[in-house]
């Protein structure tokens, strides 16, 4: 995937894309500890599409949001301005983790530029949980990135995201993407998910087609309350074998087999693919 960089209203946008540029577009959100060149292994089994894929506000290089308490609308308001750059419309969106609920705000607020909706191993947040509950969810991931510094984390905290017996690939994956973490913009999508919740955005009556998934060994989300999560939205769960809370890294073939199924059910033309 190729580095791109777009200034929205002076403030630089990071992310990758590969892909024809006339091909159906999918867009690709990453969770809390990880980027935009995580999603590079789905690339070569998705090659009739083009694959757009962010560094979130505050990741990478990519200016981080105007407040340090953000909710998902903060989040999907900056996607939709950078999709409007871009001049991008009836998309693809991916969802992973913490990428999921703001997928979910994006549709609420922007759902005229979607065509479907994946949502992977979502983090559903726990703006409904007690004051204590959120603070401790808040503070479960900075100060150990403080302390530690970035590639001690990424070594300590890589494994978690992967299914038991990692590929070494996907290992080395997540830890380099948790050691570019920056540290303002890590804080404030800790306190997005401490302080929101992925049902309060999804329009349980839409029409679009949508999907969630959940890795097999997740043991992050895991597949029981991401199936209970699933009911709640009114939305089919599909289980990706052999995979972890990255599911599209423990297992890309099958993740991307799912975006092709919901792709072709949304109706996006899939001319280019070989």
């Amino acid at each position: 995937m190729q580095e791109r960089m777009i200034l929205l209203n002076d403030r630089p946008q990071h992310y990758c894309e590969t892909g024809p540029e006339d091909a159906p577009v999918i867009v690709l959100l990453h969770g809390i500890s990880s980027g935009a060149h995580s999603w590079e292994p789905l690339a070569p089994h998705l090659p009739g599409f083009r694959l757009l894929a962010w560094d979130a506000p505050g990741y990478g290089s990519s200016a981080a949001l105007t407040t340090d308490h953000p909710d998902a609308a903060n989040y999907a308001d900056r996607l939709n301005d950078w999709l409007d750059a871009l001049n991008i419309n009836n998309v693809l969106l991916v969802g992973h983790s913490l990428g999921a609920l703001i997928a979910s705000a994006f549709v609420a607020r922007h759902g005229r530029l979607v065509a479907g909706v994946i949502l992977a191993d979502p983090a559903r947040g726990y703006k409904h949980e007690t004051a204590e509950v959120r603070d401790q969810v808040y503070r479960s991931r900075w100060p150990a990135l403080v302390e530690l510094g970035n590639d001690a984390f990424a070594t300590e905290r890589a494994p978690r995201l992967l299914r038991p017996g990692p590929e070494a690939s996907a290992l080395e994956r997540v830890q380099a993407g948790m050691s570019r973490l920056n540290l303002d913009g890590f804080k404030a999508a800790n306190w997005l998910l401490a302080n929101d919740d992925l049902t309060d955005w999804w329009p349980v009556h839409t029409a679009l087609p949508a999907r969630v998934l959940c890795g097999d060994d997740d043991a992050i989300t895991r597949p029981d309350s991401v199936r209970a999560l699933s009911a709640t939205l009114a939305l089919p769960y599909r289980g990706i074998a052999r995979a972890g809370h990255a599911s599209y890294l423990d297992a890309p073939a099958a993740f991307a087999r799912e975006l092709i199924d919901v792709a072709g059910i949304a109706g996006l033309e899939m001319e280019h693919l070989t």
